[in-house]
């Protein structure tokens, strides 16, 4: 938090300067000047989603909303500054807080001989609260063409845009067992930081993230905005689920110094599958070949600041 409140300390201070050195003003309407160079700041609710290797549809696992299990997806919310100038390119700040969560469960209606089956007997599944700080460039083409200083009308209240830059979340994948949320990070699921398995390092809480996408901006007044906007996030983790590669030998892990409960939740985490399947070490547990990714649509309010009542 200390970081956000530092970094919009930055924000407002750098485009507050500008904002008074370039100001030009035109006419937005009867009643209002407009500005080149303006402030947006709001919030907004929407709803989160993922795709992981948990979970998924009928059949092979497949691209983007093809393999999405719509009923897990879970509340999000947001905050922003943004700076906008002539209404045609910006740049924010926002924070967003949501939570994700994928499980094999889902899958238990698929027919036995549908490959999907053997995700379902994995019997795998996670939750995570997602909390992510970014900046965010935004492009809303047609104020491009738009002869700033010469209109004579009112400017158009929709606007699309497309939006991208870079992100740094955090996230910590978690699961049921009996009843409680046990962290899965520790528990070295796939031999993460264990000796054995030189070529799995201990996956980081915090990542970078890289947002892409796209809304509308409707100016509901010259004060007043509303936005609906769907944001992609790229990942360059493939352990948001906390599955990734194959099974890996449960003594491994009294061999590298877990005891206790640490021990007893490893052993019952490392491999959970039912039905009789049982996937020897080695076996395929997850599919590295796709990074996780997760997503968010959201509706969002915004006040803007720069625009002049005419005297």
């Amino acid at each position: 938090m200390k970081r956000l409140v530092v970094l919009l300390g930055l924000f407002t201070l750098f485009f507050g300067y500008s904002n008074k050195t370039i100001a030009q003003y035109y006419f937005y309407n009867d009643s209002y000047y407009d500005n080149a160079s303006m402030f947006e700041i709001g919030g907004g609710i929407g709803a989160m989603n993922c795709l992981t290797d948990l979970g998924g549809t009928n059949g092979i696992g497949k691209k983007f909303i093809k393999d999405l299990n719509y009923g897990k997806t879970q509340m999000s919310t947001s905050v922003f500054i943004s700076y906008l100038y002539k209404n045609a390119l910006g740049a924010r700040l926002e924070a967003t807080f949501g939570k994700v969560s994928a499980d094999d469960a889902v899958l238990a209606s698929v027919p036995v001989s549908d490959i999907a089956r053997t995700r379902y007997n994995r019997n795998l599944n996670f939750q995570s609260n997602i909390t992510e700080f970014s900046f965010i460039a935004e492009a809303h083409p047609y104020f491009l063409f738009i002869d700033w200083e010469n209109r004579d009308e009112e400017p158009p209240r929709y606007s699309p845009y497309i939006l991208g830059g870079i992100g740094y979340f955090s996230y910590n994948p978690q699961t049921l067992v009996d009843n409680k949320l046990i962290d899965l990070q520790p528990l070295s699921t796939e031999g993460q930081g264990l000796k054995e398995y030189p070529d799995r390092p201990v996956y980081s809480l915090k990542q970078l993230s890289f947002p892409i996408g796209m809304g509308v901006k409707y100016e509901l007044s010259p004060i007043v905005s509303l936005r609906a906007e769907f944001v992609h996030r790229i990942l360059n983790t493939d352990y948001l689920d906390d599955c990734s590669k194959d099974y890996i030998d449960p003594t491994v892990y009294s061999a590298n110094g877990f005891t206790g409960t640490r021990l007893t939740n490893a052993l019952k985490l490392n491999n959970r599958e039912q039905n009789g399947q049982a996937t020897a070490p080695g076996g395929k547990r997850g599919s590295p070949t796709n990074n996780d990714a997760f997503f968010s649509f959201n509706l969002k309010v915004g006040i803007s600041l720069g625009r002049q009542r005419i005297n």
